[in-house]
Order: structure tokens, then sequence, then C-alpha cells
């Protein structure tokens, strides 16, 4: 988890504004990531509208928006208040057999494992566990998570370090996220152009690493997963779900 200083403090006049750059490289190519400060995107919000809104004072040409996965899930009504979910008792069955990660619960507490099984069915839970319990014993790790997918590895659980109301949430991959790139990359071109060059992704990215959910059709989502694997958005309750990717001009010498 990035330190506070990373970020100035939280202050609504900061919305929309750039609160951090930082520029990384990759394949001797320089990027530059803008995170962009917002309020908190909460269920039922037109997540398009609000990153236009965000978005459209700071867009160059050839920029690449990216959204946290988080944000489009919580305005989708994908993030469950953990009062509300009942976990079964397989849920906490499994849950006693997992092993707390160092950045969070993960899996360990009953109510995302619940989620977990709604998310990807009895069957495909079990056989990943099954899979897994006889595979760590030659040394093999993540196999759970691979058998179980994305929509299980994507889940976020509650007392995260991330802002309210999602810390006491169990949060959900988001649905649909091609095609909420889609969309952003044409509503961006109605405003600024029909040839506006635009690309757009939703990813899910922590300290551990990066994966692209969904992109519109001109990004290279392994590359771009590797131009974010350092978290750029940071894991904390600064607000910056929203960043914008653009190539940094080569250093002088």
């Amino acid at each position: 988890m990035p330190a506070r200083g990373d970020v100035p403090p939280l202050d609504p006049h900061l919305r929309g504004q750039i609160v951090k750059r930082s520029v990384v490289e990759v394949d001797g190519e320089r990027w530059e990531r803008l995170n962009i400060r917002t309020h908190v995107i909460l269920a039922g919000e037109d997540i398009v509208e609000v990153v236009l809104f965000y978005t459209l004072p700071h867009l160059q040409p050839h920029d690449l928006i990216f959204i946290s996965e988080k944000a489009v899930a919580g305005s989708q009504g994908r993030a469950i208040p953990v009062k509300e979910i009942q976990p079964g008792r397989l849920a906490r069955f499994l849950a006693s057999k997992v092993r707390p990660v160092p950045w969070g619960y993960g899996l360990s507490k009953p109510e995302t494992m619940e989620m977990a099984i709604r998310e990807a069915g009895v069957c495909r839970i079990l056989l990943a566990a099954s899979v897994h319990a006889v595979t760590r014993l030659f040394g093999r790790k993540g196999d759970f998570y691979r058998i179980a997918g994305q929509r299980v590895t994507s889940i976020d659980g509650p007392d995260e370090p991330t802002a309210p109301p999602y810390d006491q949430c169990v949060t959900l991959m988001p649905l649909h996220s091609d095609d909420i790139c889609r969309q952003l990359v044409q509503r961006v071109r109605r405003w600024k152009g029909p040839h506006f060059p635009v690309e757009a992704a939703i990813v899910d990215v922590n300290d551990l690493g990066s994966v692209v959910l969904g992109a519109s059709q001109g990004v290279h989502r392994k590359k771009l997963a590797r131009i974010l694997a350092d978290n750029p958005l940071g894991q904390g309750p600064y607000i910056t779900p929203i960043g914008i990717l653009r190539r940094a001009p080569e250093e002088t010498p």
C-alpha cells in the first residue's frame, strides 16, 4: 500500500484535477500516467458520463483512459455490503481453509467466499478447491484462481485499503467491460471529433500486478498490463479511480 504522501490529502476542490504524475519505461518506451481525482462513484451512476466529465478537459490525441474495475463495478451495483451477505455452510467451510493474504482477507472471509460461489457456481468452486488441495502438495500455487476464473480472481473483499463505502463491501468484477470502453471512445469522439485518436480500458490493478478486464479495439492488453503493473492509481482511500496514459517525452540528456 502506498504511503499517504503519494497523493495530496482529500480535498473536494481537487476533483477533476490531475493529482499525481508518474513515468514508467516499458520495452524502451516511456509512458506517463496521470491520476485524476473524482468523487466516490456509487451505484446507479452512468460510468461513461462520469469518466467523460473528469477526463475531457485533460485529453490529448493518442491518450488512453484507464479506469479502475472497482469504480465500474460500484456504478453497476456490484459492490455488496457485507451485512447483506449471508454465507452458506459451504462458504464457511471453504473460507476456513484459506489463509489470509498480506494485503487483505481475500477469500478467507465467509462473505467473500459466498460471493465467489455465486459468481462461479458450486461445481466450479469445488473443482478449483479440489485441484488446489492436490497441486499445492507439489508446490504449485494459483491453481484455485486459474480454475475458478477471472470473476473470482477480481473479487475485492471488505476492509481492504479503499474509500468508504467500499471498505465495507465485497466488490465483484464489473460486467460488459468491453462495451463500456467502446461506448466511452465513441462519446469522446462526439466531443473531440470523429477521428480523435483515443482508447479506453478497464483494469484490475493492485500491488501484486494488473489485468485488463475490458478495452477498446486498439488496445494492446498485455502491454498495457505491464505499463500499469506497479499500480499507478494507488491502493488506498485516495479516490483516483481514473487515469490517463500517454507517451512521455524523451528525457533531456
